[in-house]
């Protein structure tokens, strides 16, 4: 995901709005504690998610991919006061920990953590969502996308993560080619020729896809 020069990323994180104290604690202990800390959305990213929040204003928010709650927690901030925030994650090992951040969040009352397969949870939610963030297994984007692209109303957003995959999207940058790396091309092709979107895809870490509901 090292697509920046190291010094010019870093001159971009210092001249970023730095994290609150509660994210830095999570990106710290994600870190040093949990497995594949690569995961967190980290810094920059959710800096640009906290930003695209405030701008949208959102009431209701949908997260499919918890991980450790950083990304959550950056969107919740431009939320509105009456808002919602509903992620959904299937790791079980991480449930405490993300419940425990949330708790000590200012959104306690507004984030529902739901612990379980995201396919078959979805389905059940009846939100006008005005933000969805996928960032789950890669297999499924495209069926995540499905599920929700057509409840969503005119001028909503679907925020995409990792749809670079560290490069590998260019044949030059992987030695053959995988399933995830197969399911992120096709997911891309789609999105970028669905005609119910306006799409843009941001070189922001290890990519991010905006989506605007036409």
């Amino acid at each position: 995901m090292e697509f920046l020069d190291p010094d010019l990323e870093k001159y971009v994180a210092d001249h970023t709005e730095p994290e609150n104290s509660l994210l830095h604690q999570i990106n710290r202990e994600t870190h040093t504690q949990v497995l594949k800390p690569r995961m967190l959305s980290g810094h920059l990213q959710g800096r640009v998610l906290s930003v695209l929040s405030h701008m949208i204003k959102p009431k209701y928010i949908l997260e499919i991919g918890t991980y450790t709650g950083y990304s959550a927690l950056c969107m919740a901030e431009g939320m509105q006061e009456e808002g919602k925030l509903i992620t959904i994650d299937k790791n079980e090992e991480l449930a405490e920990r993300v419940h425990n951040y949330f708790k000590a969040s200012d959104f306690s009352e507004q984030i529902e953590f739901k612990n379980g397969n995201a396919l078959d949870i979805i389905p059940e939610l009846n939100y006008p969502w005005d933000m969805v963030f996928i960032d789950a297994d890669k297999a499924n984007y495209i069926n995540y996308y499905k599920l929700i692209v057509d409840k969503l109303k005119k001028g909503s957003y679907i925020l995409i993560d990792n749809v670079l995959w560290s490069g590998k999207v260019l044949e030059k940058n992987r030695k053959k080619l995988d399933k995830d790396t197969d399911k992120i091309l096709e997911f891309n092709r789609f999105v970028h020729e669905d005609g119910r979107v306006q799409n843009v895809l941001f070189p922001i870490r290890d990519g991010l896809m905006i989506l605007r509901k036409k």
